[in-house]
């Protein structure tokens, strides 16, 4: 007799109700995908444009001269504190109640939050072309400033790139897109839980706020790293409210 097939694992019910009703609620939406991936185009884009060189003159970098530090929260880690943590529990839900209308919807408002956020916040960036608190030092990395002896403008031998970057001070990203990915997450908890129905459940507000705590932790270590001034997180927290409310 033949040896019995192996036995394989077979798919539970969530991914068996996911690819039988997935692709009829996405089909749907093509178009808002699509925008998607226009709207990571043109932010993709926006990163590699020259920002505006706002002129810094010798009596401006007494206040621009806060040290260099490294990031308190990497680049890597705000795509996965604004979309990678949101969407696990976005998915953690849908396992539970396995309604893949409620998880289609809420991925796309999610990265819809996140990408027009980044959008609005690279193009304002670029834009304004305001010097970070560490500027001189981007500028002048040996400590030996040189000016014009005309204007007094700072004429910057630090790394071209380092330099560019130092010109991307408002407003803040890390602060922006944290909002817009945990704000959207903590108006989709706030809804799932009902923690506005009149009930007095504290409890449920906290688990809300968590996400806005975390956010706001983030955007002072901006201002902590030196990285930003205080106006530029107020200003991007302020940016994500009409794409996490709308």
């Amino acid at each position: 007799m033949p040896p019995p097939a192996p036995a394989t694992a077979r798919p539970g019910p969530a991914q068996v109700y996911l690819k039988i009703h997935g692709t009829r609620v996405a089909r749907p939406h093509l178009l808002d995908w699509a925008v998607l991936v226009f709207l990571v185009a043109l932010d993709g884009a926006l990163n590699f444009i020259e920002p505006f060189h706002r002129f810094v003159g010798a009596d401006m970098m007494p206040g621009l001269r806060y040290p260099l530090k490294d990031n308190t929260v990497p680049v890597w880690a705000v795509p996965v504190v604004a979309v990678v943590g949101p969407v696990a529990i976005i998915v953690g839900i849908y396992v539970r109640r396995k309604n893949v209308y409620d998880l289609h919807h809420a991925i796309l408002g999610l990265l819809f939050s996140v990408l027009i956020t980044a959008v609005l916040t690279d193009a304002i960036k670029d834009g304004v072309g305001r010097p970070r608190p560490n500027f001189f030092w981007r500028c002048f990395p040996d400590g030996l400033p040189e000016y014009d002896n005309v204007t007094r403008a700072a004429v910057c031998h630090g790394d071209p790139a380092v330099v560019k970057e130092g010109y991307k001070s408002f407003p803040s990203g890390h602060t922006s897109w944290s909002f817009a990915g945990l704000g959207f997450l903590s108006w989709y908890l706030a809804g799932k839980i009902k923690a506005f129905d009149r009930r007095g459940h504290v409890a449920k507000l906290c688990i809300v706020a968590l996400s806005l705590l975390l956010a706001s932790m983030v955007a002072v270590s901006r201002v902590d790293d030196y990285w930003h001034h205080w106006q530029d997180v107020f200003t991007a927290g302020v940016l994500v409210l009409p794409t996490t409310i709308l």
